[in-house]
């Protein structure tokens, strides 16, 4: 179940990512930025060498970020590995954070110049950092990822607390009494 979940969200972000920057690389030449709903969203090609939101670690950046990426590719697999095929929130919140850490990657490894970003959102001078599909999905995915976990750490004593033995009786548990 975990496989019909995870694969093809993973193919269809990092598709959606690899076509959307190459649109917006050969469209917006010259910095120009183009409108899409009035200032609120335009459409301002940008190359981030760095991080998330300008994060840059100088002449190693790109290869820093490589490395951090796929270590983070690595525990997620890992997290994935761990995950039931019953939670299936926990799996979409890995499958989406690791399609944008791959979508990203692929700009890391294919230019020097950095990860291509150029969805803008804001008000006049008021913008919220440039940024593209990838990032959506690992914010996206994060967010999920996070309440998926939150969700299972009080989940947890709540099952402990109400353990039935085979006659059916509640029992006291490594929580405390639950009678």
């Amino acid at each position: 179940m975990k496989a019909l979940i995870s694969w093809p969200v993973i193919i269809a972000i990092v598709l959606l990512d690899v076509i959307t920057k190459n649109v917006a690389t050969a469209v917006l030449v010259g910095g120009d930025s183009q409108q899409v709903i009035g200032d609120f969203v335009r459409f301002s090609l940008v190359y981030n060498p760095g991080a998330a939101f300008g994060l840059h670690l100088g002449a190693y950046s790109r290869w820093i970020f490589m490395s951090l990426t796929i270590g983070a590719l690595l525990i997620l697999w890992r997290l994935y590995r761990q995950t039931a095929s019953h939670e299936l929130l926990r799996t979409l919140a890995i499958a989406l954070v690791s399609a944008g850490a791959i979508g990203n990657l692929i700009d890391r490894i294919a230019s020097e110049r950095g990860v291509v970003d150029f969805i803008d959102v804001g008000f006049g001078v008021h913008r919220w950092p440039i940024f593209n599909v990838a990032d959506m999905a690992v914010s996206s995915g994060a967010f999920l990822l996070a309440y998926a976990l939150w969700g299972e750490e009080h989940r947890q004593p709540a099952v402990e607390a109400h353990a039935v033995d085979r006659s059916g009786d509640v029992v006291e548990s490594a929580v405390g009494d639950a009678r």
